[in-house]
């Protein structure tokens, strides 16, 4: 059932509440998994190795994903695993031929079901289509045969075995790239709280339907392709650290229109808004951290586990290491962060606390994006968003509200800022204040200007 289409107040409004393992409103899903109901799973993620998709390759990358979830299960099994969540992400040909991404689910679910008979291995199985609508530019989101693609390898993919439905979608990236790299605010805040948001509406109100036809949970989305590429673009010093944090939790309106439509977590484990989302809905979700560094760096590595309720490894490719294959070593780190997790769950609050803490302190202070991710300011700021009646509202307002938070972090020596960051601080503070809330009014600003061309207005309902 869709959820009312504006959250009213925070289902989580204590910081102390927003943790790891618990959250208000359980999953449960795949073979006995209760996803936030107590436990920490572990979410493994895995790709191919270096090698073209195609026909002449097919049985080979099936051979490859069949040893792969083999391997994972065996140890899975051989560490006594309470369970865990294996997260499918097709590749490009894979859902540009619905088929084959179908084809692999049912290698992976065949597999996790005789683990589960034969092992009683707990498992859930995440399936996450491309968004290849933006394989045309600009995009046709509501449209076309890209379109079409995406929406049969969601219906393939449910009825070949899916326990959960997740995408990475798009929808204002083709304005959001650009704005990011030019530091262009209002253009940043259009792609996410209009572009982005509208297409969240629209795309979701399809994936849950599919998921309700076929009894699969849908469970999220996120904001990668925008707030992780600035992450990525930070890391590498071609854009300020605080235009990603204030990115980051501008991300939040428009992935939560997503839950508004239905989706009811564990939210994509790049999802870093994840503890926003949490706060406001009360869903479990999934974080990375640390245990993504096969896959990008990060300066969040452990803040991001505060609150999760899943934790994963973002992916890694199946690559020969010393002691096994890339997807079982990441697995087994997997594991055994959760065993902390759920052993400091078991034994008691002061213990989860403690841990908790000091997952939080060991990151807070060294960078905006870290001190953004704190159960504190995730509350603080989530306490205004509730006050604002549209995603656009919601977004400025977030923006608002993380350059002054980050602002006043920095003057009360509670974290680490170099001179670009506190330029760029002034810089964003000048430009939110002019950008307006009236959607119409700033469609007709971002017409006006250089980024006009780059999106096609009626692909978003505008």
């Amino acid at each position: 059932m869709k959820q009312n289409r504006k959250i009213k107040q925070l289902v989580i409004s204590d910081e102390n509440d927003l943790t790891f393992g618990k959250a208000p409103h359980p999953v449960e899903c795949g073979k006995g998994l209760v996803i936030g109901g107590g436990q920490v799973y572990p979410e493994i993620n895995f790709t191919l190795p270096s090698m073209t998709v195609e026909e002449d390759t097919w049985q080979e990358v099936r051979n490859q994903y069949s040893t792969i979830i083999e391997e994972i299960c065996q140890r899975a099994v051989v560490l006594e695993t309470s369970g865990i969540v294996v997260e499918f992400e097709l590749l490009p040909p894979m859902t540009l031929n619905p088929q084959w991404g179908a084809e692999i689910t049912q290698i992976l679910r065949n597999t996790l079901d005789n683990y589960y008979e034969k092992d009683g291995l707990r498992s859930a199985l995440r399936v996450t289509p491309v968004d290849v609508r933006d394989a045309e530019r600009p995009p046709r989101m509501r449209n076309g045969k890209f379109w079409d693609k995406t929406y049969r390898s969601f219906e393939l993919c449910a009825e070949a075995g899916a326990d959960m439905l997740s995408i990475e979608s798009t929808g204002g990236k083709e304005i959001h790239d650009e704005a990011l790299m030019q530091g262009d605010l209002a253009g940043l805040i259009f792609a996410l709280g209009s572009l982005g948001a509208r297409d969240m509406k629209f795309l979701w109100s399809h994936i849950v339907d599919i998921a309700n036809k076929y009894n699969v949970i849908p469970a999220g989305d996120t904001a990668c392709g925008f707030a992780n590429t600035a992450m990525v673009l930070a890391e590498k010093k071609m854009i300020p650290r605080v235009l990603a944090a204030v990115d980051r939790v501008a991300s939040v309106a428009r992935t939560l229109q997503g839950h508004l439509e239905g989706a009811v977590g564990p939210t994509k484990d790049c999802a870093y808004e994840g503890p926003y989302l949490k706060a406001l809905c009360g869903i479990p979700i999934s974080m990375e951290g640390r245990s993504s560094a096969c896959a990008h760096l990060s300066t969040v590595g452990n803040i991001a586990g505060a609150c999760c309720d899943v934790w994963s490894n973002e992916s890694v490719q199946n690559v020969r290491l010393l002691s096994a294959n890339a997807p079982v070593v990441s697995l087994e780190q997997l594991i055994y962060d959760c065993r902390l997790y759920n052993t400091a769950i078991e034994a008691g609050n002061d213990y989860s606390e403690n841990y908790r803490k000091m997952l939080i302190e060991s990151d807070l202070h060294l960078d905006p994006q870290a001190y953004v991710l704190s159960p504190e300011v995730v509350i603080r700021i989530a306490e205004k968003l509730v006050k604002c009646e549209t995603p656009l509202a919601m977004t400025i307002q977030s923006a608002r509200e993380t350059v002054k938070i980050i602002e006043q972090a920095y003057n009360n020596k509670e974290l680490n800022l170099n001179k670009g960051d506190i330029r760029w601080l002034g810089l964003m503070k000048t430009q939110l204040e002019t950008i307006p809330e009236d959607e119409s009014q700033l469609l007709e600003n971002i017409k006006s200007g250089p980024l006009a061309n780059k999106f096609l207005p009626e692909e978003y309902g505008l």
